[in-house]
Order: structure tokens, then C-alpha cells, then sequence
């Protein structure tokens, strides 16, 4: 029986109900970092990549798993998790590379195979901070509204608030990061200014027909116009350095994710 058939196969074996739509997970990671091979650095004695990976493997939502790198680490440590491996170009793994341009790769790369997904979950590699419920959550709200391009998770954070945001100047000196133009008076006080929102960078789900478009908000253009936040209280934070790691074995063992 077809994986995409009205019934789909469960990973535990179960049968279930689910939708026509096929779901798929990308984890993408690159080998180059300020930390190296930071994606696959021990965590709780498991790789970094692992936990992501591990989240996406457990959603009955999602129907096949791919791994996009330069890295043949990361690449052969995401393979034993069940992830079939997409080779990475070498122009779309560089530390300025667009993450953009690295998932348009990687749905040519289903396309040419006739496995081009309706919806496409990008799982970041160097994330700890997700959980199968999340994902589950975003996909079965992305499904219900044909009309949403992204469902995205986000944590509300006032202390950096874009209103308090400076940038200096050509002169060397601090001014508004964006123009008040229009506004006499702003708030000092963070509880008076409208609440902020920040995208999270562990897992985004985006529908794949959005790519063939060229509009949506800047910078993360590839979600679109019309992106539903699923809000996470708790912050959730990407890893660049040893301390970002020391956060994430923190996290995993208040979570208890780290089994």
C-alpha cells in the first residue's frame, strides 16, 4: 500500500487516518561553522542533528525524511536516523548562502524523482529546542487552511522589542534602527509597547507552492504572506557556540528529551 494513499503506515506500525497530502521533513545543516562540525558535537552522547531528526522521525504527519549537506558527518549521522541524504552544492554552503536557496534545491532535487511535496517541513540541524508535538500542531494547521503559506513557531519577546533597537550611524553615533516618522512619543516602558514576536529557529513548515512565487516578507521570503504563528512561551534558541550546547543539555534534561 502507498505511503500516500487515504491511509498511511505509522512508523510504530499502527494504522491511521491521514490526509492525501504529502508531508516532508528536510533537516539541513552544513558542514562549515565558527564551531565545527558543530551538528554533530556530542550531546548528552548522542549527536547534536539527533534530536531534530528524532522529532521529525516521530510525527505520524510527516510521510518521507531528507537530509541536505555539504557534510558527509552530518549527511551519514542523520542516514541512521532514517533520513535519505541530499548532496548539498558547494555554491549553497557557504556561511552567506541563503537557507532560501538551500531548500529550492532541495525540492528540484524531489522533483526530478516525482516526489515533490505539498508541504515541506525544515527541520535545523543545530536546534535541540522541538518537540514532535510542535510539528504536529503546525502541519495539521497548515492543512486545515489552504489559504496560510508557513506555519511557524515564535516566542513573544518584549526586552527586545524592535521599537528599542539602534543601529550607529555613519558619524559613529546610536539612532533608531527603523523611522518614527509620524510618532511624537514612544513608550520607554516594554508593557506599553505592542507585543514582539520572534521567529524560532528550530522547524519551520511551509507550503511547497509558495516556492514558485518570487513575493513575501522579507528576510525569510520563502514563507510567504500569509504565515500563522504557533506561539512557544518558552524561547527556543539555535546552537553557534559551547555555551549555546551547555543551554541545549540543560534543556533536554528538563524536557526529558535527551532518552
Amino acid at each position: 500500500m502507498s505511503r500516500f494513499t487515504h491511509f498511511t503506515f505509522m512508523k510504530k506500525g499502527q494504522l491511521k487516518e491521514h490526509s492525501k497530502k504529502r508531508v516532508t521533513a528536510l533537516l539541513t545543516g552544513r558542514g562549515g561553522s565558527t564551531l565545527p562540525d558543530k551538528n554533530v558535537i556530542l550531546v548528552l552522547g548522542k549527536p547534536l542533528l539527533h534530536y531534530p531528526a528524532k522529532a521529525g522521525y516521530e510525527s505520524s504527519l510527516i510521510n518521507e525524511h531528507y537530509v541536505s549537506s555539504d557534510s558527509a558527518k552530518i549527511l551519514n549521522s542523520a542516514k541512521l536516523i532514517g533520513y535519505f541524504p541530499i548532496k548539498r552544492p558547494r555554491a549553497f554552503s557557504k556561511p552567506d548562502s541563503q537557507h532560501g536557496d538551500v531548500i529550492r534545491h532541495a525540492i528540484s532535487y524531489l522533483k526530478k524523482r516525482k516526489k515533490v511535496p505539498d508541504i515541506i517541513v525544515v527541520l535545523l540541524a543545530n536546534s535541540v529546542t522541538i518537540k514532535t508535538k510542535w510539528i504536529d500542531e503546525c502541519i495539521e494547521a497548515i492543512m486545515k487552511d489552504s489559504s496560510l503559506t508557513a506555519v511557524v513557531p515564535v516566542y513573544p519577546d518584549s526586552d527586545r522589542h524592535p521599537f528599542r533597537a539602534k543601529k550607529i550611524n555613519k558619524r559613529g553615533f546610536l539612532e533608531p534602527f527603523f523611522s518614527f516618522k509620524g510618532k511624537r512619543e514612544i513608550s520607554t516602558n516594554r508593557q506599553d509597547l505592542e507585543p514582539s514576536y520572534f521567529i524560532s529557529h528550530n522547524f519551520w513548515v511551509l507550503r511547497t507552492s509558495n516556492f514558485d512565487t518570487s513575493t513575501g516578507q522579507l528576510p525569510w521570503k520563502f514563507m510567504g504572506n500569509n504565515i500563522k504563528p504557533y506561539i512557544i512561551r518558552e524561547k527556543t534558541f539555535d546552537v553557534h557556540d559551547w555555551e549555546d550546547v551547555y543551554h541545549s543539555e540543560k534543556w533536554l534534561k528538563e524536557n526529558k528529551k535527551h532518552d
